[in-house]
């Protein structure tokens, strides 16, 4: 099970697997429960507003799943609520989020974002 932060979803639907290091391309493809949390859809869209990515989430969201069998979380959000109270390390709720559903699975977390990987220890770049 790998988790992909919002940039990580993005790069994955334009195909552009290069933006990956080999390290994380290769969790990508080897992995075949890849995950989103829902706060990601709800960035996705928010960079759909602002004129950052073309499609609406809901497309966006579907064309990963079609793509890649990309899904968005289903694990019970009260649970992964208590755990982002755990992550103190930011202030950022998105980030938060993310970090927790990966944490609370225990699972991978595809992120360039070096502050995330600096406080989980199964994020990677």
């Amino acid at each position: 099970m790998t988790y992909l932060d919002t940039h990580s979803a993005v790069w994955l639907r334009r195909g552009d697997k290069d933006a990956f290091p080999k390290r994380a391309r290769r969790a990508i493809e080897a992995d075949d429960v890849l995950l989103i949390s829902p706060i990601v859809v709800l960035e996705l869209e928010m960079l759909h507003e602002i004129g950052r990515v073309k499609s609406p989430a809901h497309d966006f969201v579907r064309d990963l799943r079609n793509y890649m069998g990309v899904r968005v979380c289903d694990y019970p959000f009260a649970l992964v609520i208590d755990q982002a109270l755990a992550e103190e390390w930011t202030r950022e709720p998105a980030d938060r989020i993310i970090v927790a559903h990966a944490r609370s699975r225990r699972a991978t977390l595809i992120t360039q974002d070096e502050k995330i990987r600096a406080h989980y220890d199964l994020a990677l770049w």
